[in-house]
C-alpha cells in the first residue's frame, strides 16, 4: 500500500512529535505575550512534550504577560485533550474567588494557579486558595516575588504546616534565588554561588508537601549559576522538583527557547533516573496525570 504526499507527511510529522522520553509540561500560558494558540500547540511539540499544563490568568490580570484565563485554557485542553491539562485561577483577594475556581475545577480543572498577584503568601487570601485546594484534592501553583507576589517567603511555612495535606509548588524569582542561603532579597537573577541552606531549600527538605517548578528564566538561572551545586540540589530534591517551560517563544527550540534550554541544563545535570522524575514521574504523581 502506497501513501499519499500528505500522508507520508503526517507519519514524518508524528515521528517527529513523538518524544524520547515522556515529559510533562508544568507550566504553559493561552495566548502568553499575544501568541496564537495554535503556534502555541506546535512549540509544544517541537519541544517533545507528551502533556501541557496550561496556567490561566485572573480575571482583572493577565499574570503581567497578557496571557488568557480560564475559558481560554479550559478550551484548548477540551481541543485537544490528549496533550493538555488545565488548573483554574482567580484574583485570591476577590470576592468571587472561591465561586469561579470552583466552577473551573467542577469542568476539569487539575489545580489553581498560577497564582501571581499583590498579596502576603501567608495572608487569609492565599489561606482561601488553599482551602478550596484542600477541599477539592488539588495543587496550588504560586509565583513568589519580593515586594511584588506572595511576599514573605520566609513565612510561608505557615501555611505550610496549616494545609498539610495540600501539595503547594513553588516558582518565579524570589523562590528560586533562596536557594542560596545568602540571597539578597532584591536580586532578581542572582549570579554568585550557592551555599545550600536557603528558604526554598529547607522548605523542600522539611515539608513532604512543597515542590518546586523549574520554569522560566529563574528556574534555568537556578542551575546555570553554580552547576556543581545545581547537581547537589537537583539530587537532593530529586522527589521534590517538576519541569516546566513558562516560554513565550515561537519555536520551541533554540537559545531563545526557554523551555529547551532548560531541558538541556536537566539532562546535562541529572542522572537518567533523576530525569525521568523531574520530567515526568513528580508530575505525574502530584497531579495524578498518565
Amino acid at each position: 500500500m502506497s501513501l499519499t504526499r500528505r500522508g507520508f507527511l503526517a507519519t514524518l510529522s508524528a515521528g517527529l512529535a513523538r518524544p524520547a522520553e515522556p515529559i510533562i509540561d508544568l507550566h504553559q500560558h493561552t495566548h502568553y505575550s499575544g501568541r496564537p494558540d495554535e503556534v502555541l500547540v506546535a512549540h509544544q511539540r517541537t519541544m517533545g512534550i507528551t502533556r501541557t499544563v496550561l496556567l490561566p490568568a485572573g480575571s482583572r490580570l493577565g499574570l503581567a504577560a497578557n496571557t488568557h484565563g480560564n475559558e481560554s485554557v479550559r478550551d484548548l485542553a477540551r481541543e485537544y485533550p490528549d496533550e493538555y491539562v488545565f488548573f483554574a485561577n482567580e484574583l485570591p483577594d476577590l470576592p468571587a474567588a472561591r465561586p469561579v475556581i470552583e466552577e473551573y475545577l467542577r469542568l476539569g480543572a487539575i489545580g489553581i494557579g498560577e497564582q501571581k498577584f499583590p498579596v502576603e503568601c501567608d495572608s487569609p487570601h492565599i489561606e482561601g486558595i488553599a482551602q478550596i485546594a484542600q477541599d477539592y484534592g488539588v495543587p496550588v501553583l504560586l509565583h513568589f516575588q519580593h515586594d511584588a507576589y506572595n511576599m514573605g517567603l520566609e513565612r510561608f511555612h505557615k501555611v505550610l504546616e496549616k494545609f498539610p495535606r495540600v501539595n503547594f509548588i513553588g516558582h518565579a524569582q524570589t523562590w528560586w534565588g533562596n536557594i542560596d542561603r545568602n540571597h539578597d532579597q532584591p536580586v532578581m537573577y542572582p549570579k554568585t554561588p550557592v551555599t545550600p541552606g536557603g528558604i526554598s531549600d529547607r522548605l523542600l527538605a522539611d515539608y513532604p508537601n512543597m515542590y518546586g517548578d523549574l520554569s522560566a528564566g529563574s528556574g534555568l538561572n537556578s542551575m546555570l549559576r553554580d552547576e556543581d551545586r545545581a547537581r547537589e540540589f537537583l539530587a537532593r530534591h530529586q522527589d521534590k522538583l517538576l519541569y516546566g517551560s513558562d516560554c513565550n517563544d515561537h519555536l520551541g527550540a533554540g537559545e531563545k527557547c526557554l523551555g529547551a534550554q532548560i531541558q538541556a541544563a536537566i539532562r546535562r545535570l541529572a542522572g537518567p533516573e533523576v530525569r525521568r522524575k523531574l520530567f515526568y514521574g513528580n508530575a505525574a504523581r502530584v497531579l495524578k496525570i498518565g
